[in-house]
């Protein structure tokens, strides 16, 4: 099946907040400054208390209290606040798309989980504008929710399929295309930067023949449904290449993924 209606309805069910829009405006005018952001950002009294909490936290390990909009800006940027916008975002989306086939707290918090996966590598990786695997990893699976909401039947025929099958198989045999396809699709209909969701788009093949931030995005992926122990090295559908480009050790991979298991609870907490 094609999945352009399954895009069509997410984009007509979930529009953008205009802070979100205005505040990436902001952000692409050369002559607008943290002060216009963070002016903007304190309009919204929601995202600026999420804003702090996560200036705060462990996600960016400012060694002091950080205890303003403008001082958050000035430790993590305006790169970094625009993707915790959309952390908010696809929070407020996750739940305009509820269904019972789906468990809403345990999708969340896989859906941090697999953001701060896709962060914390790109950090060891030294990954400029590692930010924006945080939102990226948050909305890899939008469309899943999108699936079980618009096509339960079907989705129910997928969670039975992939019991018996990796994930990204059973999600294209029953809608024609990976979850994170679709999502990317969903992303570029909300005229999000490409930089967003262009990687998502690439995860239709794993092969190995994907860019590096797709390749970063993959590996998050499965580490986030690893099983605790699971050696991530070892994985039968990660391809070599993938690994050796991002070239990280066993070591690395189990600091990822302690750190980001003791975080995603508490971080999720936060941006609900």
């Amino acid at each position: 099946m094609t999945v352009a209606p399954i895009v069509k309805f997410a984009s007509k069910s979930f529009t953008l907040p205009s802070t979100c829009v205005r505040l990436r405006s902001l952000l692409d005018d050369p002559t607008s400054g943290s002060a216009d952001i963070a002016k903007l950002m304190s309009l919204d009294p929601s995202l600026s208390a999420k804003v702090l909490k996560l200036a705060n936290s462990a996600l960016f390990r400012f060694p002091s209290e950080v205890s303003s909009v403008q001082k958050a800006l000035n430790v993590i940027g305006g790169e970094a606040a625009y993707n915790i916008s959309m952390a908010e975002t696809a929070n407020l989306a996750f739940k305009s798309f509820d269904s019972s086939l789906i468990n809403f707290d345990k999708f969340w918090h896989k859906a941090v989980l697999n953001g701060l996966m896709g962060k914390a590598l790109a950090q060891q990786m030294q990954m400029r504008g590692s930010e924006r695997f945080f939102a990226m990893g948050i909305l890899e699976n939008l469309s899943e929710l999108v699936c079980a909401t618009y096509l339960p039947e079907k989705y129910a025929n997928y969670a039975e399929l992939k019991t018996q099958m990796f994930a990204p198989h059973a999600e294209t045999k029953i809608f024609g295309s990976t979850f994170a396809k679709c999502s990317g699709m969903i992303m570029k209909t909300w005229a999000l930067p490409e930089i967003l969701w262009q990687p998502l788009l690439e995860l239709e093949d794993t092969n190995g023949r994907l860019g590096l931030d797709a390749k970063v995005l993959f590996v998050a992926n499965v580490m986030t449904t690893l099983e605790e122990g699971g050696d991530v090295l070892e994985h039968p559908h990660i391809a070599k290449s993938i690994l050796e480009e991002i070239d990280l050790t066993r070591e690395d991979y189990d600091i990822i993924y302690e750190f980001a298991s003791a975080e995603s609870l508490k971080i999720a907490a936060s941006l609900k």
